[in-house]
């Protein structure tokens, strides 16, 4: 018997209780009662000698060690269940993987591929988490990652899929209908621009590379955190953004959006399948490579 290791059940409420600010909304997750989670953490607490959270009526906060002990437990837990997950995916189906990706990338063209795999490896289970910044294997339960750089990340090999190459203005047509092209610069410079948070410069970069002057008003437009928001904003007429060129294909053809002027904002990175150099990689792994290698015409190493 580990006599240093809490109950688990008092591990998970303490978990939910951090993730969610709230007993009640632990125990609605937990199905369990308020008071049941309640005496869960106040005996953790207690069994611990440490203070997890400051109770002020109906809200509770983490102190410092609780936060921090938290982000512990919560790696734990993910990691556990991990590790049943391919347990019984193993012993039921096969073998699992367990990929980061990025939201826009995995939804618009990795997914609608993703048949082609299973089909060439049905007894390989591939599932899914998003992870749209950097991150240390070691705190996470994942075997590789899908992700955007300069260059590889450090203590990882893999694969470099492809260059992003570069990001073209887009918007509705409604916005440039019946204008002649002469026209529709500065139609555009007048349009609310979008911005992605992960790349606050682009548009300024991009009127610099057109030499045109970048004015404080295209500053205030709105800021998404995925391509997959901007893209909707952008269909709803909502204004017009720089996307990655590569994605826009589909949306384009259909007439859904357009380039309402000729220029592009060439980008100096790529997107990379990387998993970490201390490990092995499994079979299954080594196969999710392969498939990547051959629909991107990506090299090894």
């Amino acid at each position: 018997m580990r006599h240093g290791i809490p109950n688990l059940g008092a591990l998970q409420a303490f978990e939910a209780t951090a993730r969610l600010g709230s007993f009640s909304r632990a125990a609605d997750e937990l199905s369990l009662t308020h008071s049941a989670v309640y005496r869960q953490v106040t005996g953790l607490e207690e069994r611990l000698g440490v203070q997890l959270f400051t109770r002020a009526r109906r809200r509770v906060t983490l102190t410092d060690a609780g936060a921090e002990y938290a982000g512990r437990v919560r790696h734990h837990l993910e990691q556990l269940e991990k590790d049943t997950f391919a347990l019984m995916t193993r012993s039921a189906l096969g073998r699992s993987l367990h990929i980061a990706v990025l939201p826009t990338l995995a939804t618009r063209w990795l997914l609608p591929r993703l048949s082609q795999f299973n089909a060439m490896h049905p007894d390989v289970t591939v599932s899914f988490s998003v992870q749209t910044l950097p991150f240390d294997f070691a705190d996470h339960p994942y075997d590789a990652a899908i992700y955007h750089g300069e260059q590889p990340r450090p203590r990882t090999r893999g694969i470099k899929l492809f260059d992003e190459e570069a990001l073209i203005p887009v918007c509705a047509p409604s916005l440039i209908d019946g204008l002649a092209p002469g026209q529709r610069l500065q139609a555009m410079q007048g349009m609310t621009h979008m911005h992605i948070m992960s790349r606050p410069e682009a548009w300024r970069q991009w009127y610099q590379a057109q030499g045109l002057d970048y004015l404080p008003s295209m500053s205030a437009g709105p800021r998404y955190e995925l391509f997959t928001m901007t893209l909707e904003s952008v269909r709803a007429g909502l204004g017009v953004a720089l996307l990655p060129r590569f994605l826009l294909a589909e949306d384009l053809q259909q007439g859904r959006i357009v380039v309402p002027v000729p220029g592009v904002l060439q980008v100096q990175r790529a997107y990379y399948f990387g998993y970490p150099d201390d490990h092995e990689p499994g079979d299954a792994l080594l196969a999710f490579e392969a498939w990547l290698m051959q629909i991107t015409h990506a090299a090894p190493g």
